[in-house]
């Protein structure tokens, strides 16, 4: 299937940025939706803006329309309840009403799926975010079962810590582990829009990291 215009949440989010310019820089026709559009300063043809949230049912579906695929790097609004379960309800809606099915996102370390294998590191790491951040740890969790329980061609990249660089480093997949505590922002960007044409990992939470 060729794509022609891409949905993009969380688009003006640190890493999401780097996503939003390497697509502009493919030729992709975008739609961002965005919560503050007179903030927003890119100037660009191929951009369509739509004002809304994430949690908006109207938003996503006007957003969603027309388009050929959704990408999402939602982050958490700062003193807001969790967000990602709500809105990955309303993007699922969505995009089964307007017969769309590839869907790619991005999520943390914490994710559990039946295949890990995570290292103590990790593991420790997950239980930390568990005891600190119970509330979105237990909600991104939810976001993956909703997934599960969705018919979309979904890809949840699981991600360390985003480094906001344009510096490139080697990187490596995994479906069981995350073998590294970095990953670029440029490289995460490059990833998520490989997945475009890619369905290695459709239905599939892979690990993204960089490597020393």
């Amino acid at each position: 299937m060729k794509i022609h215009k891409i949905a993009i949440i969380g688009g003006t989010g640190k890493s999401g940025q780097y996503l939003v310019q390497n697509l502009l820089e493919k030729g992709y026709h975008l739609k961002l939706l965005l919560r503050h559009p007179k903030n927003f300063t890119l100037q660009n043809p191929l951009i369509e803006v739509v004002k809304g949230d994430a949690r908006d049912t109207t938003a996503i579906d006007k957003l969603i329309l027309g388009t050929d695929l959704v990408m999402s790097t939602l982050g958490q609004p700062k003193g807001e309840k969790s967000i990602f379960s709500d809105a990955t309800k309303n993007i699922i809606s969505a995009m089964s009403h307007h017969g769309i099915g590839r869907y790619i996102v991005t999520t943390g370390l914490s994710v559990n799926t039946p295949s890990d294998h995570k290292n103590e590191k990790v593991k420790m790491a997950t239980d930390w975010m568990y005891q600190n951040y119970p509330e979105t740890t237990t909600d991104k969790q939810k976001e993956y079962e909703l997934l599960l329980e969705s018919n979309l061609d979904w890809t949840l990249v699981r991600l360390p810590l985003i480094h906001l660089t344009e510096d490139r480093f080697p990187t490596e997949i995994s479906l069981t582990d995350c073998k590294g505590e970095n990953i670029s922002a440029v490289d995460l960007a490059d990833f998520l829009a490989s997945q475009i044409e890619n369905s290695e990992y459709i239905r599939e939470s892979p690990f993204l990291y960089n490597i020393k």
